[in-house]
């Protein structure tokens, strides 16, 4: 052997068996020559010498001619496509491979060499046959716009199979856009699943983090860390030792349909700007080098065309996008193409958006036990929302079932009055300048009732890829172990396009606007549960609806027009779940799956679409009050207070009590700019001092930066100065001081700084 050659692994690892190729003195001429000119295209796209034996190539005048050759052809036969302007440069191989994708403003690199996309497809005898890129001969051309990938029809285990595959790459300023075009002629098949762009064995810079939107945001310090621990979680769902993965889809738990791998001056984003608002896996997946450990990071989207025999699918949403800048560039980009497009937001009420807590409360639980009656509401459940400053009720189970049973009866409590009683107490509660959300399930039908008994609720639920019903189960407990384990209430759930349904949930505001309620709030309409979808089941293969989540957001907008056509602007509208596409149509939002610590990283939402309102949640008993509290503050939360899973009351909680009582002091000093301001987080202000946690919210002429130290148990000192302003007030709580006009905030752990500033 004269060379051997091998990929240049960026991770460290060798050259596996499909990546290390040699030329041998014995070659014939022509081989010699093919081989000779393989190398030229194998060193030019990134290859390395591993032995190089000079003395016997010189005696080898065959292999020196194909060298000579080499170099007169070489422009000939060259075998990469390229597109470029001043942001960005993607290169493509004849063999369909992600060359490069370079940010040409800091010359790093993102790719390594790796294929685009792998394809699963089904068939009656078998399910999720994959088709991977590197069994592929595609065609691949240029017109200096576009790259077009090519495959007339797709190798699947060594056998050729009719499906058609076209993807087309192009540049628009920093974004690279990835078109995808599928045609099936596979008799008796559906293709499901196309995972593409892929950006395979990733070249991260070692300062990107990987920042997720799910509840809101999610952040991970480690890529590849992080990805590992979630796909270690579940050791048999995957085949785990060719990856580990990180669930994440758009619909579900993720808040907006992109993530970003963010370094402190540039990072890469990963968008899908899919104006059908399909449900989106975002392809978060670690593989295993060649010697068995997970060390290669790969990332993408995955979309679900469901194309049988004789159709067609395209999609041209998915974007990558090499940018230099903060993670808010990123943020930009996705919120810019939203308000471009389908973005249909409204303001809030007022009191909505002056809103600081609720006190969310079950009356009586789905055990028949009453936790509160009604007279609680205007007595013990007023005062210890004064004693907070909350604003508002969010009553749970104020019915006959009580809390998850009995949807969608809801039936009167004639022990308590009825809703005539229920009206009464709401009317002598609001006296004190409370407000009242009344809660009801957008979604859930209890099995045992008269609705689902009758056949119209059996007619509109979820049905399963077999055709049965999709079942649910809430398993609360009382005091013994027998309930939650052996007798929770069976629910199916409906499926909100049905004009029967939505009929049910117009009743249930009009219900809550008659008995004197401020809001309405339909629980669980703002997502899509993670395993739970309704399936067409009328066709070959039974197919998902993968648009649930424009679906719910279609019902919300329903009920949107309906109630402010019918009531008065203030009458207020809520769902639970943070997702953009249907928070557009509510007022606020109770989010669900919210994290506290290092991993929140509720500023990506709160930045991208600011006049949101949502949530934290979570905080149920006495325990760690002052930093929970304080990142409710810091991002620009609203406190929801659910003592002992809303069982009790604050008064229950002193030291959560006492201290909610001085945040919302601080709240409703400086409500210009913390309640009606635009959250900017770190943006228009300066800290000097990173370690300190810093968020700003600009008002009409004023800005409050909220500072903590969350983490470290020293003091730390920093000084904040905001551009434009001087400074005016501050407020601290805990272990601060603010000195020199905020040129010097001092703050021990759990410290707290809000710090005003008015314009020059």
């Amino acid at each position: 052997m004269l060379i051997q050659i091998s990929k240049n692994n960026k991770s460290g690892a060798g050259p596996t068996g499909d990546e290390c190729f040699c030329i041998s003195k014995n070659d014939n001429n022509v081989i010699a020559m093919s081989n000779a000119i393989f190398l030229l295209l194998l060193l030019k796209n990134g290859y390395i010498c591993e032995n190089f034996n000079l003395l016997s190539i010189m005696k080898n005048l065959k292999f020196l001619l194909s060298l000579f050759l080499i170099l007169c052809f070489s422009v000939v036969n060259a075998a990469t496509y390229s597109l470029k302007n001043d942001k960005v440069e993607v290169v493509i191989n004849k063999q369909g491979c992600l060359v490069s994708l370079k940010n040409l403003t800091t010359n790093h690199d993102y790719a390594s060499g790796g294929y685009l996309w792998r394809l699963y497809y089904d068939t009656h005898s078998e399910q999720e046959i994959e088709v991977t890129a590197g069994e592929q001969s595609p065609k691949v051309s240029s017109d200096g716009k576009s790259i077009v990938i090519n495959y007339d029809k797709l190798n699947v285990r060594g056998e050729k199979k009719e499906i058609k595959l076209r993807l087309t790459i192009s540049l628009d300023g920093e974004n690279v856009r990835f078109a995808s075009a599928v045609e099936n002629s596979i008799p008796h098949s559906v293709v499901r699943e196309l995972q593409y762009p892929l950006v395979r064995n990733a070249n991260l810079p070692a300062d990107h983090k990987l920042i997720l939107s799910q509840s809101g945001g999610r952040f991970h310090e480690d890529p590849v860390k992080a990805i590992m621990a979630k796909g270690n979680k579940i050791p048999y769902r995957t085949p785990a030792q060719f990856f580990r993965q990180y669930d994440c889809r758009y619909g579900a738990s993720a808040s907006m349909n992109c993530y970003i791998l963010a370094g402190e001056k540039q990072g890469l984003y990963v968008g899908s700007h899919d104006a059908l608002i399909q449900d989106t896996w975002h392809g978060l997946r670690v593989y295993a080098d060649k010697n068995g450990k997970f060390t290669e990071p790969e990332f993408g989207m995955f979309k679900y065309p469901h194309c049988f025999a004789g159709e067609k699918w395209a999609n041209d949403s998915n974007i990558l996008s090499p940018y230099t800048g903060t993670w808010h560039k990123a943020a930009d980009k996705y919120g810019a193409w939203v308000r471009a497009t389908w973005w249909s937001y409204h303001e809030a009420p007022q009191w909505i958006r002056e809103m600081k807590s609720w006190q969310r409360v079950i009356f009586k639980h789905q055990y028949g036990n009453y936790l509160f009656k009604y007279s609680d509401l205007y007595g013990r459940m007023q005062r210890a929302g004064e004693s907070v400053d909350a604003d508002a009720v969010f009553a749970v189970g104020w019915w006959n079932e009580g809390m998850d049973r009995g949807n969608p009866a809801y039936s009167p409590d004639e022990s308590q009055g009825g809703d005539e009683g229920w009206r009464k107490a709401i009317e002598k509660f609001k006296k004190s300048g409370q407000k009242l959300i009344m809660y009801y399930n957008g979604q859930l039908i209890d099995t045992e009732s008269e609705f689902y008994k009758s056949g119209e609720g059996k007619r509109i639920s979820y049905k399963s890829p077999s055709g049965t019903e999709v079942a649910d189960q809430y398993r609360f407990s009382g005091m013994g172990s027998w309930l939650a384990e052996y007798q929770a209430v069976t629910f199916v759930m409906a499926d909100t396009r049905h004009q029967v349904w939505r009929d049910k949930l117009v009743e249930m505001a009009d219900r809550a606007h008659r008995n004197g309620a401020n809001a309405v709030f339909y629980d669980q309409l703002g997502f899509g549960f993670q395993q739970k979808l309704p399936w067409d089941t009328s066709r070959e293969f039974s197919v998902p609806n993968n648009r649930l989540i424009y679906d719910k957001g279609q019902t919300l907008k329903y009920l949107r027009d309906y109630l402010e056509k019918k009531y008065e602007p203030e009458f207020g509208f809520g769902t639970e779940q943070l997702a953009d596409y249907t928070a557009q149509w509510v007022d606020f939002v109770h989010i669900t799956g919210i994290k506290h610590g290092k991993e929140n990283f509720s500023e990506l939402f709160r930045y991208t679409f600011p006049e949101v309102i949502f949530s934290d949640r979570n905080i149920r008993d006495d325990t760690d009050i002052e930093r929970r509290v304080n990142m409710t503050l810091l991002k620009g939360l609203l406190n929801d207070i659910e003592i002992y899973r809303c069982r009790s009351l604050i008064d229950e909680t002193p030291n959560y009590q006492a201290y909610l009582a001085k945040v919302n002091a601080i709240r409703n000093k400086y409500k210009d700019c913390l309640m009606l301001g635009t959250f900017r987080d770190v943006l228009g202000f300066e800290n000097s001092n990173k370690a300190v946690q810093a968020k700003g919210f600009f008002g009409k002429n004023r800005v409050a930066v909220v500072a903590t130290n969350e983490y470290e148990k020293g003091a730390l000192t920093t000084s904040i100065k905001v551009p434009g302003y001087r400074y005016a007030d501050s407020s601290v709580l805990g272990e601060a001081k603010v000195a020199d006009g905020g040129k010097s905030v001092t703050l021990g752990q759990y410290g707290l700084a809000v710090l005003v500033f008015e314009k020059e």
